[in-house]
This record gives C-alpha cells, sequence and structure tokens, in this order.
C-alpha cells in the first residue's frame, strides 16, 4: 500500500513537474514589452462571455453521463443521472490533481450510492476512452483535410520530426518489443505453473469486470442515441472555443476553422500534463501562430481557455463533492 502512495505520488509530481517547466520555459521568451501586451489584453478581455461558455461545458460533462450511462445500462444498472453527472464533475476534479484518478474514483463513488461494480464500470470508463478517441481522431482528420493548406503542412512537419526521432532510437524500440514479449513469456509461465494463487484469482475476476464494461458499448439499446451523444459532447467543446474567441479583441476575427484547429491541437494538450498545465497553453499558442497570430497574444489567449476550463471542473467538482452525500443520505 505504501509502494502505490508512493508511485501516486512520484506521477503527480512528474505531471506537474512537466506543466510547470513548461509555463516557465515559455514564460522566458516573453520580454517586458510583451508581458505589458498581455497585461493590456486581459483588461480589455470580455469576461461576460466567459458564461455561455461555462454553461456549454457544464452541458458537455452532463451529456457525458448520460453516455456513461447507457453503457451501464445492458449490465444491467439504472443508476441516478444526477448521481452519475456528479460522480463525473467529481472525477474530473480529482483528475486535476492526479493523473486517472478521476476514472477510478467515479466508478468507486457511483458503486458507493448505487447498485454496481466498480470492476464493471471500470470497463465502460475503457470504453468510453476508446470512443472519444476515435472522436479525436476524426476531429483531427477534418481539421487537416479542411485545411489542408496551412495544418496539413504543420501536420506533416510533425509527423516528419517523428519519424526522424523515431530513426534515431529505433535500437532503443527494437530492446524495449523484445522486453516485452520476454516478460510477457515469464509472467505466462509464471500463471501456468500456481493457478490457484489468490492473487491471480482477483487479476482474473477484476479483468472479467472490465471486459463485461467494455463489450458493453455492442449492446447499447439506442446506438443511434449514443453515436449522438458522442458527436454532441465535441461540438459543445468546438462551440466553447468558437464563443471563446470574442472574449480576446486581438483573436475576434478568427471564425470555425481556427477553433477547429484549437479543438484538435488542444486537446493534446490536456492529455500531456497535469490538467493540460502548460502543454494546453503551448498547443494553442503553436496552433494560432498557424494563422500569423503574435505568439503573446496566442500564450494569452491559451491561459484564458484553461482557466475557463480549469474553474468549471473546480466550481463543479467541488459543489458535486458537497451534494453527492447530501442527495444520497438515506442511502
Amino acid at each position: 500500500m505504501l509502494t502505490k502512495r508512493i508511485l501516486t505520488i512520484v506521477k503527480f509530481l512528474i505531471f506537474l513537474g512537466l506543466g510547470i517547466f513548461m509555463v516557465v520555459w515559455m514564460s522566458r521568451g516573453i520580454d517586458e514589452k510583451g508581458w505589458e501586451q498581455i497585461r493590456l489584453s486581459i483588461s480589455k478581455a470580455h469576461y461576460l462571455l466567459f458564461i455561455p461558455v461555462f454553461i456549454l461545458l457544464l452541458l458537455s460533462h452532463y451529456i457525458r453521463a448520460l453516455r456513461w450511462k447507457m453503457l451501464m445500462q445492458p449490465l444491467g444498472y439504472q443508476p441516478s443521472t444526477f448521481n452519475i453527472f456528479n460522480a463525473v464533475m467529481i472525477g474530473y476534479l480529482a483528475n486535476l490533481a492526479f493523473p486517472r484518478l478521476g476514472e477510478l474514483l467515479k466508478c468507486t463513488l457511483l458503486a458507493k450510492y448505487e447498485k454496481t461494480s466498480p470492476d464493471k464500470l471500470v470497463g465502460t470508463i475503457v470504453a468510453e476512452r476508446t470512443i472519444d478517441l476515435l472522436c479525436l481522431i476524426s476531429v483531427f482528420l477534418l481539421t487537416i483535410l479542411l485545411q489542408m493548406d496551412i495544418v496539413g503542412q504543420y501536420a506533416l512537419q510533425l509527423l516528419d520530426q517523428f519519424a526522424t526521432n523515431a530513426k534515431g532510437n529505433s535500437s532503443s524500440v527494437i530492446f524495449g518489443i523484445a522486453g516485452f514479449f520476454f516478460l510477457s513469456w515469464l509472467l505466462i509461465r509464471w500463471v501456468k505453473k500456481h493457478p490457484e494463487n489468490p492473487l491471480l484469482q482477483k487479476i482474473s475476476n477484476l479483468i472479467k469486470g472490465v471486459a463485461a464494461g467494455l463489450v458493453s458499448i455492442r449492446y447499447v439499446n439506442n446506438k443511434l442515441r449514443f453515436t449522438l451523444y458522442s458527436v454532441l459532447i465535441w461540438i459543445l467543446y468546438y462551440a466553447g472555443t468558437r464563443i471563446g474567441f470574442y472574449a480576446l479583441n486581438e483573436v475576434s476575427h478568427l471564425g470555425m476553422q481556427e477553433a477547429l484547429s484549437i479543438l484538435s491541437f488542444g486537446s493534446i494538450g490536456m492529455i500531456v500534463t497535469q490538467g493540460g498545465l502548460g502543454a494546453y497553453q503551448y498547443a494553442v499558442q503553436e496552433t494560432l501562430a498557424l494563422y500569423q497570430i503574435d505568439k503573446v497574444i496566442g500564450f494569452t489567449y491559451g491561459w484564458l481557455l484553461w482557466i475557463a476550463q480549469t474553474l468549471v471542473l473546480l466550481a463543479g467538482g467541488l459543489f458535486s463533492m458537497i451534494i453527492l452525500p447530501i442527495y444520497n443520505r438515506n442511502k
């Protein structure tokens, strides 16, 4: 148990440290004139426009709760939508502190207040993440197809850099793959020799539960509605980004294609570091630079967007932490 906690803390520090490093690294390139420009832009920002952005983001989280509920129904679960939504918000809040902790936490919270199995719920989370990955890939492809001259060329440059780095590290990749197969072979041999081991039985039950949740997507009652929910989540993300342009005068002239690009590259930034700290701002900054937006303005807009999204998670998560036990006080 102590080792697990230490590993969790180490993971947290690594992700947080990476985010802080990126923030410091981005800030070093800004001179006094740039900071003055940032202060001026922030002072003229239209903060009331963040209200519709907050509403759109909260609505996207509510739609996510409805979609998650659809994945639970084939497993025989009918939890309250209100409980699911609050569990989702608390999960997002936990993810700001520790990567992926929120995915486990919302499963255990829901199991606490509803008659559900955490193991099976973990499987539905895996199914959800798979769908989100497919949606993100689709958004990327759409972005590239609509802006082949700008984003397409930029994507090709990134792929070329990745391929160059991969060639230089080919031996490490080969050793890594060989090591993975060797360890897998050792694990299979050990399992065959100790089939009655209690730990193995627990792992086996966990895998079965996760698998049951993962395949639940095949038995969703209304696949069309499930698909519409998935698309609507990303439309709401996109709408929040598009409206956000009007909050800053220097980017208010940007339109639908630019918002699509920020959604694509910004989503990667949110995954890379703790809560997207540093990486999200960098992704937004570099994306806006493709459209001849000064990097100082891109830096400012990236921070405004990140703060808006983080405030939604903080406010929504904290409210859910308070209201969830009150709403379920009789359980």
